[in-house]
């Protein structure tokens, strides 16, 4: 099978681990092994990733610089696919022992100007605070914050992904049997000018919205959503908490999650399952047992 495994930003930088080089590569490790096992078992792999921490992380960098020196989301989408991407390549292929071609692939992504989600921003990036900092820091910043759980974080725009140009170089190197990294934290969202040529926009696409535009665009068959949660619950945080294992479309569409974690998931899940894929949410540590539907949630047409 084809399949795309696309690994959740908090899932390689789990929440409340330092913003670390060393805590990503002790993270990433873990999920190249769980991946290899995909491989190993006679699949073709296409790996995408979440960035919202690091992406955040290089924004705060970024304001140590005088405002018009600082680098956009674009630019800065574009320095974690390279970041992210370096990492897993290379512990996919010491996993793999190296008998199998592994790229990265930075991926640009087209979105529309005129998408909702400019004026209403939703996307979490960066680290968690308490509320006082994060607001202490939005006035400063001009941020955008909402809350996260217990803790607040920076929200920013994250429009649709309509289309993904680099398709093309993509299906050239699953052609020659390569194992691909690409569209990391949902690609490097662009505008097409109307001379056709194309240009960068400040925003971070959700990177499972891109991911199964990027499985249905391939044709595959199975796309894995994986985090750092064994599941989707009913219930969830209640007494009455359960995991669900399989959903229909219908079932699925009707579960009400929440729009900061789980709801972008099962979206895309959807999404996905509507082409006559089949899309599992899981650990990224149980990734061939969510193919092989003996863990997670699964969901079908």
């Amino acid at each position: 099978m084809l399949v795309v495994a696309a690994l959740g930003g908090n899932a390689l930088l789990r929440r409340g681990e330092p913003l670390t080089a060393e805590a990503q590569r002790a993270n990433v490790k873990i999920a190249a092994e769980s991946l290899a096992e995909i491989i190993r078992a006679g699949h073709q792999l296409v790996v995408t990733h979440g960035n919202g921490p690091q992406v955040g992380l290089l924004a705060l960098q970024g304001a140590a610089y005088k405002p018009d020196e600082a680098y956009p989301l674009d630019v800065l989408g574009a320095e974690t696919e390279g970041m992210i991407g370096y990492i897993i390549e290379q512990e996919l292929e010491n996993a793999l022992d190296h008998n199998r071609p592994v790229a990265t692939l930075l991926t640009q992504v087209l979105v529309d100007k005129n998408d909702p989600a400019f004026s209403n921003p939703t996307k979490f990036v960066g680290p968690v605070y308490e509320r006082e900092e994060a607001e202490t820091k939005a006035e400063a910043a001009g941020w955008h914050i909402a809350q996260d759980g217990d803790k607040w974080r920076r929200v920013v725009p994250s429009p649709k992904p309509l289309e993904i140009p680099d398709m093309r170089v993509l299906q050239l190197l699953l052609e020659q049997g390569v194992v691909v990294i690409c569209a990391g934290g949902g690609g490097i969202p662009i505008l097409r000018r109307e001379n056709g040529s194309m240009i960068g926009i400040e925003a971070v696409i959700d990177k499972d919205a891109a991911s199964a535009l990027l499985a249905s665009q391939l044709g595959a068959d199975a796309l894995l959503l994986l985090t750092d949660v064994d599941a989707i619950y009913r219930d969830f945080g209640k007494d009455t908490a359960a995991p669900i294992h399989k959903l229909t479309l219908d079932e699925a569409r009707k579960l009400d999650l929440p729009a900061g974690s789980m709801g972008p998931k099962m979206d895309a899940a959807c999404n996905f399952a509507e082409s006559g894929g089949i899309s599992g949410i899981g650990r990224l540590e149980d990734a061939l047992d969510i193919l092989n539907l003996r863990t997670g949630t699964c969901v079908a047409s």
